[in-house]
């Protein structure tokens, strides 16, 4: 999606520089100290991204905790097992949760006016995981309108439909506004 811009995109794996230490309050906050890290330690345009799961029943947990949500060594299955016990007898009707993403491009690592974007994925918590695909909470994310688990749709579909993908597209047009393509 950022090949007409005609940059290069990589990781911060490939320039090995360490995490950055997540600790804002929100996922907006997260985004920009991820973004900004990199720019600092690359000295180029960054993109920062932070993601989860909020589940109303809960008072928006996980939420920026979410990839650690049974402990920073957790994985995925424990995540969800965690989840699962903390929505137990709760009923299917009362178990609204959204994937929320906040993504945001820093020009450098000071910049004052970053771009930012989030996107909003609305569905429900299952009570017991659905499909093979995607990770970490997908396979209790109910998706409406498709009546399957996020888990079980095609990458293809699942990208159209995600909170990252309309983060993405968000942040795509804003870019488009700042450097013209």
């Amino acid at each position: 999606m950022l090949t007409p811009f005609g940059w290069t995109v990589r990781s911060q794996g490939d320039w090995k520089i360490s995490e950055a230490v997540e600790d804002g309050l929100s996922f907006i906050e997260n985004a920009l100290i991820k973004a900004r890290h990199a720019a600092r330690h690359t000295g180029l345009r960054a993109l920062g991204d932070d993601s989860g799961l909020v589940v109303d029943a809960l008072g928006g947990m996980p939420g920026i905790y979410s990839s650690r949500y049974a402990g920073a060594d957790a994985d995925a299955k424990a995540n969800n097992q965690k989840l699962l016990h903390a929505l137990r007898g709760v009923p299917v009707p009362k178990r609204a949760a959204h994937f929320y993403c906040a993504m945001v491009m820093v020009r450098h690592a000071d910049d004052p006016a970053p771009l930012i974007s989030t996107g909003k994925w609305m569905g429900r918590i299952m009570e017991q995981p659905r499909g093979e695909g995607g990770f970490g909470y997908d396979p209790l994310f109910w998706v409406p309108g498709n009546e399957c688990s996020s888990a079980e749709l095609p990458p293809e579909v699942k990208n159209s439909l995600s909170h990252r993908g309309q983060a993405l597209t968000g942040l795509i047009a804003q870019m488009k506004d700042e450097f013209g393509n």
